[in-house]
């Protein structure tokens, strides 16, 4: 196998390339392929003095995935030398999966007190009534626009058109090829979420969230309106994909260690995009007046590139140790006089984000809950020798809620770990010797710290999140089994397996009559009930004897059976408004639940005399057995391993996205 080339020159000749421009006393970098013809000026920055505000947030990046932390193997020139320009927090703390990081970012609030603890199971939503970053800024006169990954609810009112965002384009749930987002979507030329509407896009899509990204900036810069850019890329979280220019520089091996190419590959292009941003804000006149963030979620994704640079942090994404939740965070804003090419060493997290901008831009608070978990961190970023006070920070996610289940507690450089293992990250960065038994007194007061916090969050946790249906701001809706309680079932392993089950917690927003349209598949396939992955003829366990549908909502208990070679099964119910849940079950012949309906459309039908599904004595009995292995000339295979033919590698592993 052919070896990378050891030099940092000889690499950077294989890489995009970029012009280098002086501007005064610093040095610009911009992407050819942005830059203004020779006659074009640079436009003078907008009226507002309202500063502009840009949130970068990419997925699965770690700490380590930046040349100018000292990766060996990757090239991130714009992204280091916006490290160069920036104040930048060297101790930033997330939570080690990706919607709980995001729903901390948005309210300031940890998971366990804001709903959203995990990226699935009815665990990915916040609670509706905590305002948003994108609400403040909203409120406060700016525009405000999400491009890229959300993953924190799809149905209403959990969606970013409901939650602050005036304009939105996105995938659905974890990423593309996720269960909730569009049928066999792909990286290039997706479908992705207008404000509500599914549209086709050309391209990569981290070059069409970075490029949708200017023009609407573009658009508000000649309204002359501050805006408020919340631009989080899906990349590079699973699957390992991106065009071949950007992997290929880094096929082969590194101190015989395999090299993740295209997952280096996702970072070199997300590199380039991040250039071309720079260049494009430079040419519009904005850059001065714009505070931009960079960070990422949690740890790197990938194994191999652990292996290569991890900053010497123990583990990776989904972890309690320092590599799953310790990232990059940036900060830029020169007309804001900041201590910039600073580091900044004390202990932060994503919850400080929210009350920093709140306090720099001066946003609007009046009638919102400001009671963060959160500290703004305004005095560090100027300088002038602002502390903050000695804090005990909580890093808790995934379904559970019960105590230490996952759980760290960080205090100063100290590590609790599961209430038991203690380590001292300035001593021992790799967290390879547990002291626990050396300080004693640290770990009591931690523990008593966190025994304090578990007690004031568990009851918030315990909260339920509601999807509502029925209203009038969304009197059609979808609800996804990624939303739901119950299984773990939110990505195409699960929806091919289709054995998971359900139920969601839904408020009927407005009585009247209501069409559940309940699918083992999406609409937009047109695959029937029992059809395999593979189409009708697909005779593996992907294919389900589905016969019946079963619905349970209000109270109420109705069957039908589904017609031969039917997508759906449809029922017409009366609703009273209010709180309930909506459970569903598909049937095999025996009434026996082989799955949840993953898919249920809702739709608030506004006659009063529609004809109405009556209700049934008809349950489901038990669930049905697991579908037989297939056979292959007398040899087994295990039933949960479907052909690659049906299922690639990246989706046949649910852990892989847990």
């Amino acid at each position: 196998m052919k070896h990378l080339p050891k030099t940092a020159a000889s690499l950077r000749r294989r890489l995009p390339v970029v012009a280098l421009a002086k501007t005064g006393a610093v040095l610009l970098i911009f992407a050819l392929s942005v830059l203004p013809t020779p006659a074009a000026k640079p436009k003078m920055g907008q009226t507002s003095r309202l500063p502009n505000v840009i949130l970068i947030i990419t997925d699965d990046q770690g700490y380590g995935d930046l040349s100018v932390h000292g990766n060996p193997v990757l090239k991130t020139p714009h992204m280091d030398r916006l490290h160069g320009e920036s104040v930048r927090f060297t101790d930033f703390h997330v939570a080690p999966m990706c919607s709980p990081t995001r729903g901390q970012l948005m309210t300031g609030i940890d998971a366990m007190r804001n709903g959203c603890t995990a990226v699935c199971q009815g665990r990915s939503m916040m609670h509706s009534d905590l305002p948003t970053m994108a609400d403040f800024f909203a409120d406060s006169g700016y525009a405000t626009g999400h491009f890229g990954k959300w993953h924190l609810g799809d149905s209403y009112p959990h969606r970013p058109q409901d939650r602050g965002f005036q304009e939105t384009i996105h995938h659905r749930a974890w990423g593309i090829t996720s269960l909730a987002d569009y049928w066999q979507n792909t990286y290039f030329d997706p479908v992705l979420e207008h404000n509500g509407v599914d549209k086709p896009y050309k391209g990569y899509c981290t070059d069409i969230f970075f490029a949708e990204s200017m023009k609407w900036i573009d658009r508000q810069q000649a309204a002359g309106k501050p805006f408020f850019l919340y631009l989080a890329t899906n990349t590079p979280h699973v699957p390992n994909v991106c065009p071949n220019q950007y992997s290929a520089p880094y096929k082969g091996q590194h101190e015989g260690k395999p090299v993740p190419d295209t997952f280096y590959g996702m970072i070199a292009n997300l590199d380039e995009n991040l250039g071309k941003l720079e260049a494009f804000l430079y040419w519009k006149g904005l850059r001065d007046n714009t505070l931009l963030i960079f960070m990422s979620d949690n740890g790197t994704q990938s194994s191999q590139a652990q292996a290569i640079h991890n900053a010497g942090m123990r583990a990776k994404k989904t972890s309690v140790y320092e590599g799953g939740h310790r990232v990059p965070c940036f900060v830029r804003w020169p007309d804001g006089k900041l201590k910039h090419g600073n580091d900044v060493a004390e202990l932060t997290q994503v919850q400080d984000l929210l009350p920093t901008l709140i306090e720099l831009c001066g946003l609007d608070t009046a009638a919102k809950s400001t009671a963060f978990n959160g500290t703004s961190l305004a005095g560090l970023l100027k300088g002038g020798g602002a502390k903050l006070p000695d804090r005990k920070l909580v890093i808790q996610y995934r379904t559970s809620g019960a105590p230490w289940d996952p759980a760290v507690v960080l205090w100063r450089k100290w590590r609790l770990v599961a209430g038991k293992q203690l380590y001292h990250v300035g001593d021992d960065p790799g967290q390879t010797t547990d002291v626990a038994a050396n300080h004693p007194e640290v770990v009591q007061a931690m523990a008593a710290h966190y025994d304090a916090w578990h007690a004031e969050a568990k009851p918030l946790f315990d909260r339920p999140r509601w999807i509502t249906i029925g209203s009038e701001k969304a009197p059609s809706s979808i609800l996804y089994a990624q939303d739901w309680t119950g299984d773990y079932c939110d990505n195409r392993g699960g929806l091919t397996q289709a054995r998971a089950k359900g139920y969601w917690n839904v408020i009927v927003d407005r009585a009247g009559i209501y069409e559940l349209e309940l699918r083992r598949w999406p609409r937009e396939s047109e695959k029937a009930l029992t059809e395999g992955f593979n189409g009708p003829n697909d005779t593996s366990p992907s294919a389900r004897p589905i016969t019946a549908a079963n619905l349970q909502i209000s109270g109420a208990n109705y069957t039908l059976d589904a017609k031969p070679g039917s997508t759906r099964v449809s029922f017409r119910v009366k609703l009273p408004a209010g709180k309930t849940q909506l459970a569903t079950h598909l049937l095999d012949s025996d009434d026996r639940t082989l799955c949840s309906a993953i898919y249920v459309y809702s739709k608030r039908i506004p006659k009063d005399d529609a004809e109405l599904t009556p209700s049934s004595n008809r349950k489901p009995k038990a669930s049905a057995p697991a579908p037989r292995p297939l056979r292959k000339r007398g040899k087994n295979k295990s039933a949960a391993a479907f052909p690659k033919r049906i299922l690639p590698a990246f989706i046949r592993t649910p852990a892989t996205f847990r």
